[in-house]
């Protein structure tokens, strides 16, 4: 292990180092911000029309294609990987055969997506479990969004690859394209056009086209660095392929696990009770306000700890390492103490309803403690999709539902629904602990690391 640091420059580095991981995830922690703002929009906009059908359509529609394009959100996990570590490398061509070859799956999928979409659909909004008049708005919002199932998949290969290469700014300003393009095509479509459900629909395949169109032009300047030639032979590479399709199969596998889990949270708390319901979904909110912040601080560590991995700097992978977990886990202290003083104000302005409040406030104490809980799990996926070690990642999600999360359910099932937490919890902790060991295990063997001269990663900007 390198420890010849001088003290000086060990200080040096740490500040570089910090002011590094925090340059790369702020522009990720405003990207996420701005996701709940266009759902504001588009709720403001179709809950002024004159039936409600509309906007529950729309929000049964909206529900259906984030559980369905989550489920692929591995495109953007794998691509980032192993793109950062070809960034560390220096190798430019294997950079862009990434970027191709992502673009490429993720294009297909989304044309299978498209052909499938007459089952689908029906299946998906069966499942959702609307009345008549709100499924058949919700299907009307579907088939249309539908076509959109390429530009979103491929946008998730250019997010990750401009993420692996460190350039998160991008990924903010495709972003903002996106919910901007959305939220003025909503306004044109839906007051302008008078159209409804529809309009919001096609509002958000013609903004997820032309971001992704955006993102494309900007990796052009990389690509012409190639001849078509060379393109061409490289689209073809099975064995690149192969090593992509390995690492993207086990985060699906490892994604479509997290999404059960949810699933069975709002299952069980529908069981509860409508009340019950209501206050997990408020409560919910919390959870998703202080991932904001700690995904940012993630998606910045999965750039970084590839890019160290692939120039085989295990010097300047420790500190970088170490200024994650400062910001990670002064991040979840803020969110903590912010819950604390003001959880009860929140859930005065997510709800109005008495009971819904109360029941919220009486299971706050597993918010305030949410944040610093959960702060390992988030910076854990960040380190191991950075090092694209996802059978890990894989292996340890299914033991935490499998071994945790179900049995602490079932024993806790006197408890209500704050057994219902603690087994949500527990199944939080139970991923950090797991996937924690194994880091723990394979950094003292130094199994990370290959055996390549090494080239430290530049700090700075």
């Amino acid at each position: 292990m390198a420890k010849n640091y001088s003290k000086d420059s060990s200080v040096i580095g740490t500040q570089a180092a910090r002011g590094r991981v925090f340059a790369l995830a702020w522009p990720l922690i405003l990207s996420n911000i701005t996701v709940p703002l266009l759902g504001l929009v588009d709720t403001a906009v179709v809950g002024h029309l004159p039936d409600s059908r509309y906007l529950g359509g729309v929000t049964l529609g909206a529900a259906l294609f984030s559980f369905l394009y989550w489920g692929f959100g591995f495109l953007r996990m794998g691509t980032t990987g192993l793109s950062a570590q070809a960034h560390g490398r220096g190798d430019i061509d294997a950079l862009l055969r990434l970027l191709g070859q992502s673009l490429l799956i993720g294009v297909v999928i989304g044309l299978g997506l498209i052909i499938l979409h007459p089952l689908i659909i029906p299946i998906g909004l069966g499942l959702l479990d609307g009345s008549p008049a709100v499924s058949a708005e919700a299907d009307i919002y579907s088939r249309i969004r539908i076509a959109s199932a390429p530009a979103v998949l491929a946008n998730y290969a250019l997010i990750g690859w401009f993420l692996g290469r460190g350039q998160t700014r991008v990924t903010l300003v495709l972003m903002l394209i996106n919910n901007s393009l959305n939220i003025v095509l909503d306004l044109v479509f839906v007051i302008g056009f008078g159209m409804t459900t529809a309009g919001v629909a096609l509002a958000s395949v013609m903004a997820d086209y032309l971001t992704t169109a955006t993102g494309l032009a900007m990796a052009l300047g990389v690509w012409r660095q190639w001849h078509w030639r060379k393109i061409r032979g490289v689209l073809n590479d099975r064995r690149g392929y192969q090593r992509l399709l390995s690492v993207n199969a086990a985060l699906f596998i490892r994604t479509l696990c997290l999404l059960f889990a949810f699933a069975f949270f709002h299952s069980q708390g529908a069981q509860l009770g409508d009340t019950t319901l209501a206050a997990n979904a408020v409560l919910l909110q919390f959870v998703l306000l202080a991932s904001y912040g700690l995904d940012g601080f993630a998606h910045a560590t999965e750039a970084l700890v590839g890019q160290s991995l692939g120039a085989n700097d295990e010097a300047s992978f420790r500190v970088l390492v170490r200024a994650a977990i400062e910001w990670s886990v002064l991040m979840a202290m803020a969110a903590t103490l912010i819950f604390a003083v003001a959880g009860e104000g929140l859930i005065g302005l997510l709800t109005d309803l008495p009971a819904v409040r109360a029941m919220a406030n009486a299971f706050l104490p597993w918010m305030i403690a949410m944040p610093l809980l959960a702060t390992a799990s988030y910076l854990l996926d960040g380190l191991f999709i950075g090092a694209t070690r996802t059978r890990a990642m894989r292996d340890t999600m299914i033991a935490a539902v499998l071994g945790f999360y179900l049995p602490v359910w079932w024993l806790s099932q006197p408890l209500g629904n704050h057994g219902l937490w603690l087994a949500f919890i527990t199944f939080t902790l139970a991923r950090s602990l797991l996937l924690g060991a194994i880091f723990w295990r394979e950094w003292r063997q130094r199994v990370w690391f290959a055996d390549s001269p090494k080239q430290p990663v530049e700090l700075g900007e």
